[in-house]
């Protein structure tokens, strides 16, 4: 939170300043280790898409552009480069899938690969126009501070909205005019200024699908899915019955872990994510909670011990839900 507040304050301070108070700390991200993302470039194949030399912003929102991203595994699919085209030709896009699926850690890649700054709103928070359009701050009109919304529109890079089946109706309508032809904003809490999206100001939203199971989602309306031109599903890499050998590498390449650990802790994880999308169960388990998982495993640790401090209660308070997981673990490990 000291580096988030440090780089909100340098932001202040500037003269394209007016991008974030205090208020905002809760809903923007910013990872500022340094990386030389040249290996990560040879993975990903986005400069004919988005090539970083081509953007240019100013030190104070440069800092916004996200660090130390881990590669993202897949089966193939190619996400980081087919997000980096849909915002190539569309300039905005959607990611749907169940939580721990790699949303948000791909929608950070992205960012880091193509230098863009990343503004991150947490749709489910309640959050008010305010905060993301922007307000009057003291007496008088002489001190704005610009929302994340509107600074985005300003100063460019990517606005994630993350949960976006859960935006107030009220914000939706106020993205329209920024995401279609218009290509601008109308801040009617500033004399109805008239702002322009910056060229190189792009959209991703992702969300979790509709169902009971997540409450608080409903619907995305009409006009906002017709300005989504892309929309890509995400999924566990294994579920159910379903299990893929390149998660169980992994496991046990990262957490230094036995093969047979890595493939138990695997197969428990596929049976909890399929429990979680049907409704049995509050969580489903992402890769890196499965490898934390082995990470106390190889430090000692049985799989059926680890799971108590790690994978058990993390799906839940309630007894009962624990007493299920528990039992899919000690079936899982000891049907081997």
């Amino acid at each position: 939170m000291s580096n988030l507040e440090g780089a909100n304050q340098r932001i202040k301070e500037t003269s394209a300043s007016k991008v974030v108070d205090e208020k905002f700390n809760l809903n923007v991200k910013i990872s500022k280790l340094k990386r030389n993302t040249h290996a990560l470039s040879k993975t990903y194949d986005i400069k004919r898409y988005l090539d970083s030399t081509k953007f240019t912003f100013s030190p104070e929102i440069t800092e916004l552009v996200p660090k130390e991203t881990p590669p993202y595994l897949d089966n193939g699919e190619h996400y980081v480069e087919r997000i980096a085209r849909a915002l190539s030709y569309f300039r905005q896009c959607a990611l749907i899938g169940p939580s721990g699926t790699g949303k948000t850690h791909i929608v950070y890649l992205v960012a880091e690969l193509a230098g863009l700054p990343l503004w991150e709103i947490n749709c489910g928070l309640q959050t008010s126009v305010f905060d993301l359009f922007g307000r009057y701050v003291g007496l008088g009109k002489e001190n704005w501070i610009d929302g994340l919304i509107t600074s985005w529109c300003r100063h460019g890079g990517i606005l994630y909205l993350d949960e976006a089946n859960m935006m107030k109706q009220d914000i939706a309508t106020r993205l329209n005019p920024i995401l279609d032809q218009r290509g601008h904003m109308v801040l009617t809490e500033k004399d109805n200024e008239i702002i322009q999206r910056h060229p190189d100001a792009f959209l991703i939203i992702s969300m979790n699908p509709v169902s009971s199971e997540f409450a608080g989602t409903k619907p995305i309306n009409a006009a906002m899915r017709r300005r989504m031109s892309v929309w890509l599903n995400f999924d566990y890499m294994s579920v159910g019955a379903k299990i893929d050998e390149k998660e169980i590498d992994l496991v046990e390449r990262k957490a230094n872990v036995s093969r047979q650990d890595a493939e138990n802790i695997i197969r428990v994880g596929a049976e909890l994510r399929k429990q979680y999308k049907t409704g049995e169960l509050p969580y489903g388990p992402s890769v890196g909670d499965l490898l934390n998982w082995a990470k106390i495993v190889s430090d000692g640790g049985t799989v059926k011990d680890a799971a108590e401090e790690t994978i058990i209660a993390l799906t839940s308070d309630d007894p009962e839900i624990q007493a299920i997981v528990r039992k899919i673990v000690v079936k899982t490990v000891d049907s081997v």
